[in-house]
């Protein structure tokens, strides 16, 4: 791939290259914590620019030419890695197909439209010399699993980052709050005995009562209709066969949350009105949000992006910085067979992380008294 120059323009290229880019993922297989062919992808790519990266696990990153320690750095992030194909696929998950205006494959949605994207910004910025803010861009691993050698694993590393756009299918609209996940294995403790007579004391019906107040318990707020905490039973496990009443029966809640409820105070009221023995997996997602008045938040609202509440989770949940969920592709085709992104998602998405960055510091200048901190760093 020829260097670009060094004012690279948004063209038919770039694009072009992107759509490229993502084909060869889409036939790289990248399951969680099986990245690295992939990241090696990503680090041709950036060569082929000139660009050079770095490196920790499948972990990629990168930053603009004229990097400033002075100024404060914008974190472009998506990730590489994909869950495993479901049974439903008729096309080849592999193939990268494109057909009808789109480009089918796994992960082509969830996330490698929303990673090539921005991966097109960045490189619209990259050779820019006047930027009032640094720009670094990471290709993550381990998304899809929470897994610790993903973004958690390089974070150290990146230096102070002062905002985060997480690229993840959001149908280009922009998620300032993002639910939290915790996970909770429950049982239910009886006795067991032969199903034939007034033996045991059967699980089953001991964890009916705790799995109904999971299914109607709502939690302050819900009655306004925010919803701050839904919990759901996912599984259920008892019983080794058809004569014997069950001694224990086992079952799941996914809980998701708004950062209203802590995790902590969740537990404590489930505790308080449950009899289950409860077991917390480890790794839970806490809940993230951004004021509305962000500087980029108003940037993107007044691009013509409207804001929501995102009750999926993402790595923006390791994020201890201020951040937004936004990208190309629809969040209900993640996970789904014959997975696609359509091509003109993707030549939106980059179109609008161009904007969004070129239009902030405008929104910056626009509002001194308000962003005065902000605007310190423009004529820098």
């Amino acid at each position: 791939m020829p260097l670009l120059n060094e004012n690279l323009p948004v063209s038919t290229m770039l694009f072009s290259n992107s759509v490229g880019l993502l084909q060869q993922l889409i036939q790289t297989p990248s399951f969680s914590g099986e990245e690295a062919a992939a990241a090696d992808l990503v680090q041709h790519y950036f060569a082929g620019y000139g660009i050079k990266t770095k490196r920790k696990g499948n972990n990629v990153w990168c930053y603009n030419k004229y990097y400033d320690p002075i100024k404060p750095t914008i974190l472009l992030n998506s990730h590489l890695d994909t869950v495993k194909p479901n049974e439903g696929y008729e096309k080849d998950p592999f193939c990268a197909e494109i057909g009808g205006g789109r480009l089918f494959g796994l992960g082509s949605n969830d996330a490698g439209g929303c990673l090539v994207s921005l991966i097109a910004a960045f490189l619209n910025f990259y050779s820019y010399q006047g930027l009032p803010f640094n720009i670094c861009l990471a290709a993550t691993a381990e998304e899809e699993n929470s897994g610790l050698d993903g973004i958690r694993s390089i974070l150290p590393f990146l230096g102070h980052i002062e905002f985060a756009i997480v690229g993840e299918p959001t149908l280009l609209q922009m998620a300032i709050a993002e639910r939290g996940n915790l996970v909770l294995d429950c049982v239910a403790n009886g006795s067991a005995g032969h199903a034939a007579r007034e033996e045991g004391d059967n699980a089953i019906y001991k964890c009916l009562k705790d799995i109904e107040w999971f299914k109607s318990y709502r939690f302050d707020g819900q009655l306004k209709g925010t919803s701050p905490v839904k919990m759901t039973v996912t599984e259920i496990r008892a019983g080794i066969q058809h004569n014997i009443v069950p001694g224990k029966c086992a079952f799941t809640v996914d809980v998701r949350n708004d950062d209203g409820f802590s995790h902590q105070q969740i537990l404590e009221i489930i505790r308080a009105n449950t009899t289950a023995t409860i077991t917390v997996r480890p790794d839970a997602l806490p809940a993230s949000s951004v004021s509305p008045d962000h500087p980029v938040v108003k940037t993107g609202v007044a691009l013509g992006c409207k804001t929501y509440s995102s009750p999926t989770s993402s790595d923006q949940a390791w994020l201890s910085v201020p951040s937004v969920k936004l990208g190309p592709g629809d969040s209900a085709r993640s996970h789904t067979a014959d997975e696609y992104i359509f091509l003109e998602e993707i030549k939106k998405g980059i179109s609008l992380y161009i904007k969004l960055l070129d239009a902030l510091p405008l929104m910056l200048i626009n509002n001194p008294t308000k962003y005065r901190n902000e605007i310190k760093y423009i004529n820098n």
